[in-house]
């Protein structure tokens, strides 16, 4: 299999086919970051439109000091982050992700109360930590890595997401 590194100098040579290919191994993952964040679909199409073709930009100039993931989750995050200084979320009830089949009923209309109220204190979080903490626990991705995509430090990482846990956690002891 080709690496994503060497994809990124093909498609800075103009390979489209290349470019065809990142997109396909990342697309749904940029989605997943980006709809967790905005709560929005055609916002999460959006932001991952725009990234795409800022990743097609910066072909060129791309140099591989950090892991492609890295590199395009950074362009996620950095968009999501610009959109929500722009617009307030939306937050929706259910994500429109296929459940998994494998948990009985019951125990998927306890986890979906559970997954609801934490969607839900979780949009309520000042935008730097929520993008922490999606990153942390929904991509999961190391602090050096979020450092990277948010442009801090590992440590202030760690300290956005005690923050963001600590708020959550009071959020849903008082919705008990």
């Amino acid at each position: 299999m080709i690496t994503d590194e060497a994809l990124m100098r093909a498609v800075a040579e103009g390979d489209m086919e290349a470019f065809d290919t990142l997109v396909g191994r990342h697309q749904q993952a940029a989605w997943s970051t980006a709809f967790r964040f905005l709560r929005n679909e055609a916002d999460a199409r959006d932001i991952v439109q725009s990234a795409f073709l800022k990743v097609l930009e910066a072909a060129p100039r791309y140099r591989p000091t950090a892991a492609f993931k890295t590199f395009l989750t950074c362009i996620v995050t950095r968009l999501c982050m610009d959109w929500a200084g722009k617009k307030r979320p939306v937050t929706m009830a259910v994500l429109p992700e296929a459940p998994d089949p494998s948990p009985s009923q019951e125990q998927i209309m306890q986890d979906d109360g559970l997954a609801v109220a934490v969607r839900g204190a979780l949009s309520a979080l000042p935008s730097s930590q929520r993008m922490a903490l999606i990153l942390h626990h929904y991509e999961e991705l190391t602090y050096a890595e979020i450092g990277n995509a948010m442009d801090l430090t590992p440590k202030a990482v760690e300290r956005l997401i005690a923050r963001g846990r600590e708020t959550l956690r009071e959020t849903l002891e008082g919705a008990r």
